[in-house]
């Protein structure tokens, strides 16, 4: 799995004119799931974003997880972060899982988010999505259940 990871102070997003969903002070995960993932990949991305420390302290060191802030995450899939546009000019998309398979793997990661507490919100697979929100920081984290963290 792959995911853009933003530290935010608020995140929404909409689906034909309509807030389909909402979160306060959190993180927004721009996440795509590729044709070979496991479930060792929804756990590993899971856990590491559950416990990524990119939220300040006392001391405004970056030592706290979206746990520990009580913050919520707004999860949205984008088939598009399977995209190689190392050839040509046109991405090609034969990475990204296929779409009868992938919302299993989103919803999954998204339940495990939700048993470390987390209030977790979600866009609509498969649905033109417009994504709004405000970076905090700005700070941005690349992840990618395949390479080593």
């Amino acid at each position: 799995m792959r995911a853009v990871v933003q530290r935010v102070t608020r995140a929404r997003v909409v689906v034909a004119e309509t807030c389909v969903g909402e979160i306060g002070q959190g993180l927004c995960v721009l996440l795509a799931a590729m044709n070979d993932d496991t479930a060792a990949d929804v756990a590993l991305l899971a856990k590491k974003v559950a416990q990524l420390r990119i939220f300040p302290d006392a001391f405004d060191k970056m030592n706290l997880s979206v746990v520990d802030r009580g913050g919520g995450v707004l999860v949205v899939s984008q088939f598009t972060l399977a995209g190689d546009a190392r050839k040509g000019n046109r991405p090609s998309f034969q990475r990204a899982m296929e779409p009868g398979v992938a919302p299993a793997f989103i919803d999954e990661f998204c339940g495990q988010l939700r048993a470390y507490g987390i209030n977790v919100q979600t866009g609509q697979f498969r649905a033109h999505m417009q994504v709004e929100l405000v970076n905090d920081g700005p700070v941005t984290i690349l992840l990618d259940s395949k390479r080593v963290f």
